[in-house]
């Protein structure tokens, strides 16, 4: 069964097409196609407030080109929502009003703890240790959604304004740093008993690059390796060493820096990366609506 998912960061819009499928009682996603694009719309609003006439124009002809994606693919639903970034727009509206009228694609702009639940519901993993709690970290342009559950049960989920792009453009309060690290060590003497799980891009490009991608783990060593060799790179040698795109290797640095952070005051010694984001769990999602029907 085929469905599409559109994923609006502050980094990047992603058009998501997979396949789901039930399989031994656990639903499987196959992905078909990724369409990604930079639109980079948190440089806008967490400098100025409101995304810009040339940003705005750019990014609904991204909504244009995948409203006919999802056409000629015609799946079975889509779903299209927008995360840190619209939610702080002050035109963030008028823009979608105006997507709305001009392709009929509707966007929804979802709260922080929406996407914290949305993901941690995706990358449940089954682990060959199991320990009693799990904290599933988000890193995105403009927000880290936290959520810490005790053997599947939810005990407490906060999105916090630490992102990449706001980190670039210096907009990262220091109360913002104290506030996420107060929050994590409610648990302290519990630490010990964590799992993390790590989603984004950025960290699965830091675990493809020093991780076990068999294990799909990336330790604290191996990160604290990569975020040295990284910021000690330029953007232009990031980019001819490794291959990344430019508007991955400028905000890989400040992501390595943020999930380093967590590890760090939660003690962790490894970080799990399933490389499922929010468009998957947008899928999954449908997918689970659909056979409910």
């Amino acid at each position: 069964m085929l469905f599409a998912a559109i994923d609006i960061g502050s980094n990047a819009a992603r058009l998501l097409f997979a396949n789901a499928y039930d399989k031994d009682g656990i639903v499987k996603l196959d992905k078909a196609s990724l369409i990604r694009i930079p639109t980079r719309l948190g440089e806008d609003v967490y400098n100025d407030g409101i995304i810009s006439k040339e940003k705005a124009k750019s990014f609904i002809k991204t909504m244009k080109a995948f409203k006919l994606l999802i056409d000629v693919y015609q799946p079975i639903g889509y779903i299209a929502c927008a995360t840190a970034a619209m939610r702080e727009s002050k035109n963030s509206e008028e823009i979608l009003s105006k997507i709305k009228k001009e392709t009929g694609l509707k966007i929804q702009i979802i709260e922080g703890r929406q996407e914290a639940e949305i993901l941690r519901n995706t990358n449940r993993i089954i682990f060959p240790t199991p320990k009693h709690y799990a904290l599933f970290m988000d890193v995105g342009g403009g927000s880290v959604e936290l959520s810490i559950e005790r053997e599947g049960k939810l005990l407490k989920q906060k999105s916090f304004k630490v992102g990449t792009l706001r980190m670039l453009n210096n907009k990262v309060k220091n109360k913002v740093w104290s506030d996420m690290k107060m929050w994590l060590e409610e648990y302290d003497s519990k630490f010990h008993d964590f799992h993390i799980v790590g989603t984004g891009g950025n960290i699965n490009r830091l675990c493809k690059l020093y991780g076990n991608n068999d294990r799909q783990e990336l330790n604290i060593g191996n990160l604290e390796f990569g975020y040295q060799q990284l910021k000690n790179m330029s953007i232009e040698d990031r980019i001819s060493h490794y291959g990344f795109r430019p508007d991955r290797a400028d905000v890989i640095v400040p992501a390595a820096y943020i999930y380093r952070f967590v590890m760090n005051t939660v003690k962790a010694t490894s970080i799990f990366v399933p490389r499922k984001g929010l468009a998957d769990g947008l899928i999954l999602k449908q997918y689970k609506e659909y056979k409910r029907l």
